[in-house]
């Protein structure tokens, strides 16, 4: 800056002064010796007074976006036309981009990752309404409440495994029409709540369910459901069983008593349940030797204690 002013004409330098800097044009005048050395001062000013106001002015900004996420959780800010939204490669979501939650968890198009949140997440934040895969994994989660997931209707997964859930409210999950998997092992459960019908995967592994906790749920209804996971429970009974299975593991349990009508149709014997593949009654203290009969509908044996 200060050799391209050296070049200048002492004219042109007396026409910028007078036309930008007229209360030093005077004296300016009359010490045209000076010239260069007061104009450089007074550009420095200037560019330092610049680059102050950028600053004040950035950080102005960063009060207001502040502010804005506290007060209503999303940015106003007009991010329809933009360029950086509108690229499918790009993985953040724009309705994600303002919501508090993608600020604690990761955010990817519409899975939303709040796997080992720190500080410890001990209940469901709001989620973006877009979201149709949500992962809650290892967290300190203790109750799905019905409001957690109303009106989520975009929802096909949910994961909540490895948390201290001991309670579910009845109707957390009946309006997720479109819920095909839920994960809830590994948790404090003694009772499963209504679920939709929609369900292909359902675990509940590594809780504290009993048979009377699955009363009131029972999966015969559930036509679509393939993989039912049971396992780590205080189950002594086995549950009502959809022939859409293709998985039931139902291992180390309490289970001791099966009939000819839990898995077969003891006055149909030509029924066959071809769906299922894997059948899991190991570490129950049931003798599954005892119970021939029971699994002539079977295409395989189930996995259990035969001696």
């Amino acid at each position: 800056m200060l050799m391209f002013f050296s070049c200048s004409t002492r004219s042109h330098l007396n026409k910028i002064c007078v036309e930008h800097f007229p209360p030093l044009t005077q004296f300016s005048l009359k010490h045209s010796g000076h010239h260069f050395l007061i104009f450089s001062t007074v550009i420095m000013m200037r560019f330092t007074t610049f680059i102050f106001m950028c600053a004040v002015l950035s950080v102005t900004l960063s009060f207001a976006e502040g502010a804005e996420f506290k007060n209503g959780g999303t940015v106003q800010t007009d991010v329809q036309g933009s360029d950086f939204l509108q690229d499918p490669d790009q993985a953040v979501s724009s309705k994600a981009i303002g919501n508090l939650t993608c600020l604690l968890c990761v955010c990817l198009r519409e899975s939303v990752y709040c796997e080992e949140v720190s500080p410890e997440m001990s209940a469901v934040p709001e989620l973006p309404k877009e979201t149709t895969y949500f992962y809650a994994r290892f967290n300190k989660i203790t109750k799905i409440t019905n409001k957690d997931f109303a009106d989520m209707t975009s929802l096909k997964i949910i994961d909540l495994s490895g948390n201290l859930i001991t309670e579910i409210e009845d109707e957390a999950f009946c309006r997720l029409a479109n819920l095909e998997e839920l994960n809830l092992s590994d948790n404090r459960l003694t009772k499963v709540p209504a679920l939709p019908e929609m369900l292909r995967f359902f675990s509940a592994n590594s809780n504290r369910l009993t048979s009377k906790g699955l009363k009131t749920v029972g999966f015969k209804k559930f036509t679509r459901l393939a993989y039912l996971y049971l396992g780590y429970n205080r189950l002594k009974t086995v549950p009502r069983l959809p022939e859409s299975l293709h998985i039931v593991h139902l291992h180390n349990n309490n289970i001791n008593k099966i009939t000819e009508t839990t898995f077969c149709q003891r006055n149909n014997p030509h029924y066959i349940r071809r769906n299922i593949r894997e059948l899991r009654l190991d570490g129950n203290p049931i003798q599954l030797w005892k119970h021939p009969k029971s699994f002539i509908c079977l295409l395989t044996l189930p996995i259990g204690w035969y001696k």
